[in-house]
């Protein structure tokens, strides 16, 4: 049975700085509010669908999946449901670590992976190097991650600060299911097709079909994990007529097929 999270974990992370601190518990609330540690953290997570928020952007976390939070990045953790199961593992920096521990990302989780951090299911709490065998495990877990993780996935999205930026975003988002075109958004919102290409550039560092593809992906995937709807559905609630361009495209951006997700569906929520 797993524990449930105990807020006081939260600053516990940091109590020792040579330490690698495990933690796996249940949520067992709605969100977790907005902290940093001054290690860097892997977490995954069972049983549902995770929004994790930093000051820039919005991740996604879907089944099957991790993400690296490096050192020192703010973040609030908003799970779909209070009964999600957090797997965290939490690492010192050193002066050597690889440029893959500087970024924010999400990845997906192989065979060789899962076995390694379920391996460390047993463990919580903090791990000391003088308990060499176990420490030699954790830390061995953490060089592995830059060769285990090829490709980060871009399940995030950025926030805007342009207002006028905001409220199209926010249009975008209640409309996904909408056939929507670039000029229809720049005549929409009074402005001009250059300087909307260039506002999204400039703010989000994507074009206008970049970005509203991937926010119709993440749809797709809270709409295939969290209301177990079925793809030709997901597809119709996202705006896409053609089963094939919709599965091709989610194929491209989540990494896996939409159907590798309906087939594994039941034992990723376990």
């Amino acid at each position: 049975m797993e524990h449930y999270v105990n807020r006081y974990y939260i600053t516990e992370v940091d109590r020792y700085v040579d330490t690698i601190y495990c933690h796996h518990a249940v949520m067992g609330e709605k969100f977790i509010p907005e902290h940093e540690h001054k290690k860097g953290q892997f977490l995954y997570t069972e049983g549902g669908v995770v929004y994790l928020n930093t000051p820039q952007q919005s991740y996604f976390l879907p089944a099957r999946h991790y993400i690296w939070i490096p050192a020192g990045v703010r973040h609030s953790i908003h799970p779909s449901t209070p009964e999600v199961i957090m797997r965290n593992l939490y690492f010192p920096v050193y002066e050597y670590d690889d440029a893959f521990f500087t970024q924010t990302a999400i990845y997906p989780v192989n065979d060789l992976l899962m076995e390694l951090m379920m391996f460390t299911n047993r463990w919580n709490g903090n791990i000391r190097p003088e308990e060499e065998s176990r420490y030699a495990i954790a830390k061995a877990f953490k060089m592995l991650l830059p060769e285990l993780s090829k490709g980060a996935l871009p399940l995030a999205l950025p926030y805007p600060d342009d207002s006028r930026l905001l409220k199209i975003v926010e249009y975008l988002d209640e409309h996904v299911s909408d056939s929507i075109g670039f000029k229809q958004i720049a005549d929409r919102f009074g402005i001009s097709e250059r300087s909307l290409a260039r506002l999204f550039q400039r703010e989000l560092n994507m074009s206008f079909i970049q970005y509203f593809t991937i926010l119709r992906m993440l749809k797709g995937l809270k709409l295939l994990l969290d209301d177990k709807l079925s793809i030709n559905e997901v597809a119709a609630k996202v705006g896409y007529s053609s089963l094939p361009t919709f599965s091709n495209t989610f194929t491209k951006i989540v990494g896996v097929r939409p159907s590798e997700y309906v087939k594994h569906r039941s034992l990723w929520d376990r």
